[in-house]
């Protein structure tokens, strides 16, 4: 199954009013065609509330990589690392997104952390500010990105996280790690609040505009299984941002163009006769499809009746 082309579409569809009536009145002439010649693969479908720590498309894409696919707990952070040509060694790694939390009496918002304009230089320089801190507890940060880190120590081990995904834009408390597993997170989250509220760091962010940096999001925690090396699938995320901003007509004119590239590939190779599977993901729902024989009345229903994908979009 690893050489038949698989495309994963990550935030196809959402049950945001504003979706369904986007989806309802947007061609995806491609797509249609193309989900009347596959058939549902139920062992590679999935369903969860919205407030699971995994997203669908992580679930997915973790099932396609032979990845856990237990929710919070695929260890993406060990995975990537492995992923670069750096051995995960055996220990339990995570990603630290350095980033703001915004407080109201009834809120803890995560702000996008890609709008904070961090830097490899300002990063670098906070990673260096708070690696202390963190090495107290065992807990050892690498530079990765400006807005990610590698985080190694046992901490991670096991220990169940939500998707960035999941908080971006939202309110955290919903997605938070095991209280008494997390206690020591808990405690370096305040106590980076309070290091990094007076600090130079952000005095000089300020001054120049830029939104203060007085959190940090743990994400992709564990330790790497052994894992047969599996090719991913492909995974075009130009949904993803104007999805979690509730932007429809910005995410109507994405996935067009998704139905005239990608999709349409995908369409051309099972037109010619080869295998290949499709996966569409929302905000509850994974739901996987792959092309499967078909009988004369089934050919004869999908002429008459064509599959919409606006149809089938409401289940994920």
């Amino acid at each position: 199954m690893s050489d038949i082309p698989h495309l994963l579409i990550p935030y196809a569809a959402s049950a945001s009013e504003g979706c369904q009536q986007t989806l309802a009145s947007l061609p995806l002439p491609h797509l249609d065609r193309l989900l009347a010649r596959l058939a549902t693969d139920p062992a590679h479908s999935s369903t969860a509330e919205e407030t699971s720590f995994s997203s669908p498309h992580e679930r997915a894409l973790a099932q396609a990589l032979g990845l856990p696919p237990d929710d919070g707990r695929t260890p993406w952070a060990a995975w990537y690392r492995q992923q670069q040509g750096q051995p995960a060694d055996g220990k339990a790694w995570a990603f630290v997104t350095p980033c703001q939390w915004q407080v109201t009496t009834d809120h803890i918002t995560l702000r996008d952390p890609q709008a904070l304009g961090l830097t490899e230089e300002s990063s670098r320089a906070l990673l260096a500010i708070v690696s202390p801190w963190f090495a107290e507890d065992g807990i050892h940060l690498h530079y990765d990105q400006p807005t990610r880190w590698l985080a190694e120590g046992p901490l991670f081990a096991g220990l169940a996280t939500a998707s960035l995904d999941r908080v971006l834009l939202r309110d955290v408390r919903a997605w938070m790690p095991d209280a008494a597993q997390a206690r020591t997170l808990q405690r370096l989250n305040s106590e980076m609040q309070m290091l990094l509220y007076t600090h130079a760091f952000n005095d000089a962010r300020a001054e120049h505009g830029l939104p203060m940096v007085n959190s940090f999001w743990v994400h992709g925690a564990g330790t790497l299984p052994a894992t047969t090396a599996t090719p991913a699938p492909e995974m075009p995320l130009v949904l993803r941002d104007a999805a979690l901003r509730e932007d429809w007509r910005t995410w109507g004119a994405a996935w067009a163009a998704l139905d005239a590239g990608p999709v349409a590939g995908l369409l051309r190779q099972a037109e010619q006769g080869s295998a290949v599977r499709l996966t569409l993901c929302g905000e509850r729902a994974a739901l996987a499809l792959h092309t499967a024989p078909r009988g004369l009345v089934q050919r004869i229903q999908a002429y008459f009746k064509p599959t919409r994908f606006a149809q089938m979009a409401p289940q994920l």
